[in-house]
């Protein structure tokens, strides 16, 4: 359907309804803010909108629109990064912005997670979710990040160790 222009609206107006919620939390748990999280969720659909033409349904189109989402994560986390040079200080009030954040519906130990997770490179960051929140095998991260299996099992185990690391040093 989303192939035919007569019907496209339509069809895509449906991959809107069903992968909205599900990119949601994949972008929150990259850009953690709620806000930040619908800007990029919006952008990932305006991308895929226009670049319709360009799927080729090799793959499901929720492994095309999860590579888009996580890719204006990182361009989002990039650009941000950019804009104002977070200093390490700002970086450890994640937690207390999060505790402060209306929607956050985490305890104390769920913001201590998500700033250590901050800290963590993007690319660590983005395996760590994948993998933690979503539980996505490696074989299908690789084709979603376009990366070798032990290139992320590598990524991986080094954002578990930095993130018990800092856990332990806040505790």
């Amino acid at each position: 359907m989303l192939s035919d222009p007569k019907k496209q609206r339509q069809a895509f107006s449906m991959v809107v309804s069903q992968y909205s919620e599900p990119l949601y939390w994949k972008i929150r748990r990259i850009v953690l803010n709620h806000d930040d999280a619908n800007d990029v969720l919006q952008n990932v659909f305006l991308k895929a909108w226009n670049n319709l033409g360009d799927f080729q349904q090799k793959s499901k189109i929720s492994t095309w629109l999860y590579r888009i989402a996580v890719n204006e994560s990182l361009d989002f986390l990039r650009r941000q990064k950019t804009a104002s040079m977070v200093s390490a200080d700002e970086d450890i009030m994640v937690g207390n912005r999060l505790m402060a954040d209306e929607y956050f519906d985490g305890d104390e130990a769920q913001a201590l997670l998500q700033e250590a997770i901050s800290r963590l490179p993007d690319v660590q960051r983005t395996v760590f979710t994948l993998r933690y929140y979503d539980e996505m095998k490696y074989s299908e991260m690789s084709r979603l990040l376009t990366t070798s299996e032990g290139a992320l099992k590598a990524s991986y185990h080094l954002a578990v160790k930095k993130i018990s690391e800092y856990v332990r040093a806040r505790e």
